[in-house]
């Protein structure tokens, strides 16, 4: 097996606050970084705790010892490097993993991606590091990972749903999660023409399971559709959420250069102003082209601009 350059694991609140104690008393040194618990490093070791989850991303020099002489004994209370189709053989075993991105974000699309793994695409991507879209820093990262997915041969699907499609359907449908339903159900369908063979799709779980169900077209109703929370831990859900932001962040920089506007990530006050320059020099029609106009921060722009 390739050396280890990053690992993840889903935390209990215990075992985060535990872990971070743990830190402390190894003299790591803390900062801040945008999503996270805690951020600490040592010795070229990084390891960030973030709130969604939690989860605990680790990296850099002396991985592998650490996770097998501190995290696995003293934290999560197993050994688990290199153990990984013991602890869970599912992520070894013949299925679709879908995800998506942009759907917290004003600009931009809502990208919907999927991939397909067995046992060996699967262990190919988990020796290339592929892990969790949201545990890696860079676009670059980004774009290096997708490249590594699309050479690995592992059958996948996109979809990317622009913003004057999404309000339509958003308008249409009223319910983003019923929206997020039909996207998913569209990119099982297509895996599923893909490799009819497959028996199983995973997914991050709905705020309601029933609303997938029902979004399924013929193929889709016919394979097992396992949904649960922090499924980005599998290997096949992480490949899928790195080739959707890729499709994001793709997105944002084309179209953004094409106004010569940086259309920022989020819905921060950086993301407000440039709403606010959008519609200043293309007028707001434009707004509705680049952004997600459902959102509380697209009604606020013609009160700031009267305001300024």
């Amino acid at each position: 097996m390739p050396s280890l350059h990053s690992q993840t694991y889903p935390l209990t609140s215990e075992q985060a606050e535990k872990l971070r104690a743990l830190l402390r008393e190894r003299g790591f040194t803390f900062q801040e970084k945008p999503y996270t618990l805690y951020a600490a490093t040592k010795e070229k070791l990084n390891i960030a705790v973030y709130e969604k989850g939690p989860k605990a991303l680790l990296q850099g020099r002396g991985l592998e010892d650490f996770i097998t002489f501190v995290m696995e004994p003293e934290i999560l209370g197993e050994a688990r490097l290199g153990y990984e189709e013991v602890h869970d053989p599912e992520q070894f075993a013949p299925h679709f993993g879908i995800d998506e991105s942009g759907k917290g974000d004003l600009f931009g699309p809502l990208v919907v991606a999927g991939v397909y793994v067995d046992g060996d695409l699967a262990r190919q991507l988990r020796d290339a590091g592929i892990r969790d879209s949201k545990g890696i820093g860079t676009d670059k990262k980004i774009r290096e990972l997708a490249q590594v997915i699309r050479d690995s041969g592992a059958p996948s699907e996109i979809i990317v749903i622009g913003p004057e499609k999404y309000n339509q359907l958003y308008t249409k449908i009223g319910n983003l999660n019923r929206l997020l339903a039909w996207g998913h159900a569209r990119i099982i369908e297509n895996l599923c023409i893909r490799v009819p063979s497959c028996p199983r799709a995973l997914s991050d779980k709905f705020a309601d399971a029933r609303v997938l169900q029902k979004a399924l077209l013929e193929n889709g109703r016919k394979i097992q559709l396992d949904q649960r929370t922090k499924a980005e831990s599998d290997y096949a859900v992480a490949a899928a959420s790195i080739l959707a932001r890729e499709g994001f962040i793709d997105w944002l920089d084309k179209n953004g250069s094409e106004l010569g506007i940086t259309l920022a990530k989020g819905v921060s006050a950086k993301v407000k102003s440039a709403a606010v320059e959008v519609v200043r020099m293309f007028g707001p029609g434009m707004l509705a082209k680049v952004a997600k106009m459902h959102f509380k921060t697209a009604s606020e722009i013609p009160s700031t601009i009267k305001e300024s």
